[in-house]
This record gives C-alpha cells, sequence and structure tokens, in this order.
C-alpha cells in the first residue's frame, strides 16, 4: 500500500511500475557497475524520467545515487591504473600464421592519473620530519601553558574584585596570583 497525496489522502496498492525499495537497490546497483545511469535504467526497468525525478526529490536516494557513482570512477581508476601499470596483451597474427603477442603500455592514461593525483603526492611531499614536528609540539605546549598561566591571573584578579570569593564557575581553586605572561 502507498500513500497518494491530495486534499484527501488515500492508501491505494502499489503498482507493479511504482517504485520499490527492491527497484531502488536494482537500480543502484547497475548504476555502480556501469557508471551509466540509461543502463543502470535499462537493467532495472526504470524510466530514465523516474529515476532523475526521484533523485530530485528524495534525499536518501541522492546520496546513495552520489556513493554509487564514487565507488563506480574508483572502480574504473583502478582498472586504469592497472591497465597503465601492467599493460594489455595485444596479439597480432604473421603471414605464416604464427601470432606475436606484445604488451602495451597506454602512456596517455598513466599520465592522466599522474596528473590527477598530483596534488596528493605533492602533499606527501611536504609531511615535516619527526624532528620539526617535535618542535612545533613542544612550541605549542608552551603556548599553551602561558595561556594557562594568563587565565589563572585573569581569574585571581577578578576574585579579588569580587572580594576574595571562591571561583564563580568551578575553576582554578587554589591558583596563585602574578603577572600575566606575555602573548605571542
Amino acid at each position: 500500500m502507498t500513500l497518494v497525496p491530495g486534499a484527501r489522502p488515500q492508501l491505494r496498492k502499489r503498482a507493479a511500475r511504482d517504485w520499490s525499495k527492491e527497484k531502488s537497490a536494482r537500480f543502484l546497483h547497475a548504476l555502480m557497475e556501469t557508471c551509466n545511469v540509461s543502463e543502470a535504467c535499462r537493467r532495472s526497468g526504470v524510466p530514465m524520467t523516474v529515476a532523475y525525478r526521484r533523485r530530485k526529490m528524495d534525499a536518501k536516494f541522492r546520496a546513495r545515487w552520489a556513493d554509487m557513482i564514487a565507488i563506480a570512477y574508483s572502480r574504473l581508476e583502478l582498472v586504469l591504473l592497472d591497465r597503465a601499470l601492467n599493460g594489455t596483451e595485444k596479439v597480432t597474427f604473421r603471414r605464416d600464421g604464427s601470432e606475436e603477442r606484445i604488451r602495451e603500455y597506454p602512456n596517455h592514461i598513466a599520465l592522466r592519473l599522474l596528473q590527477m593525483h598530483r596534488e596528493t603526492m605533492i602533499e606527501a611531499d611536504s609531511q615535516l620530519p619527526p624532528d620539526d614536528i617535535e618542535e612545533i609540539r613542544e612550541r605549542i605546549v608552551r603556548k599553551l601553558q602561558r595561556m594557562k598561566k594568563r587565565d589563572e591571573a585573569e581569574e585571581a584578579g577578578s576574585r579579588e574584585l569580587r572580594g576574595g570569593d571562591g571561583p564563580c564557575d568551578g575553576g582554578a581553586e587554589g591558583s596563585e596570583g602574578g603577572a600575566s605572561a606575555p602573548s605571542d
């Protein structure tokens, strides 16, 4: 049964052509396998206009659609990477009837993949050496300690202005007052 909207909403029996969870799953699976909406529609028996309307109106379906496209692109990229690294075997036949097998490497695919991932490689190469990371960590700890001392000093000053009452927000009990630390 499905709810039909209108002035007086009604329940009606679901038609075979209506959208269902099974139909949605078939469509999305075909989309993941083919990365082609028209082929996914053909395989799942869903009209293309219905699929696009569903994507427009259903946020969950739209998100799953995007996920399936992302998976399909990842799979395609892996296939292309495999071809670029391992090549494809090409068989040619000679006039004497013998065959020659050669491996072709599509350089244009390899170059495109390198271009796509250049930023990732630059980022990986620009990682800081461990010594630099330790120095940065020490500087951050020192700065946090200075900020803590400054906050404690401000809290002590505000307690004095209130007449020596305890901390009003439950922090810095027993902290010692003093001058504020210089900030960076």
